[in-house]
């Protein structure tokens, strides 16, 4: 088994190309062998995911096509993806949206960060979950990643 079959598949649906530059800097500094994968909407992220079904999958709430709130909604009504782990991943920090994230099935909120070390940091906390042995739904006061 080589280090290829180690790799976390990560991917990440975000139409902005700054923001999905920034998530791989705040990647890298995980240490963690990682595939970063992107959709740049929710149309695409759903022919992405027929393909395979990633690792953790972090989502952008404000994207063409289908929202983020929509996207978490139609996975998770599909059993295919009933052990794919969901990170909301957006500047979006209104409770009504946090809330409709939580109640459509989303695993954690991760709200964009102002610096690349903070962003690792909270990766850092996000890939010390085991992902694979257990999907992690946090009580409501621990849904945002802090």
């Amino acid at each position: 088994m080589g280090a290829l079959a180690l790799q976390k598949d990560i991917m990440l649906a975000e139409d902005d190309s700054d923001d999905v530059e920034i998530f791989d800097l705040g990647m890298k500094g995980l240490q963690v062998p990682y595939l970063l994968r992107h959709a740049e909407n929710g149309d695409v992220l759903f022919i992405m995911l027929k393909d395979k079904i990633p690792y953790i999958l972090f989502l952008d709430i404000h994207m063409p096509c289908k929202d983020g709130i929509s996207c978490i909604t139609e996975i998770r009504k599909n059993r295919d993806y009933d052990k794919m782990p969901v990170i909301m991943y957006t500047s979006e920090i209104s409770k009504r949206i946090m809330e409709e994230a939580y109640r459509s099935g989303a695993n954690l909120y991760l709200a964009k960060t102002n610096t690349i070390a903070e962003l690792t940091d909270k990766l850092r906390k996000i890939f010390s979950i085991d992902w694979e042995n257990y999907l992690h739904f946090p009580p409501h006061s621990q849904f945002l990643v802090d």
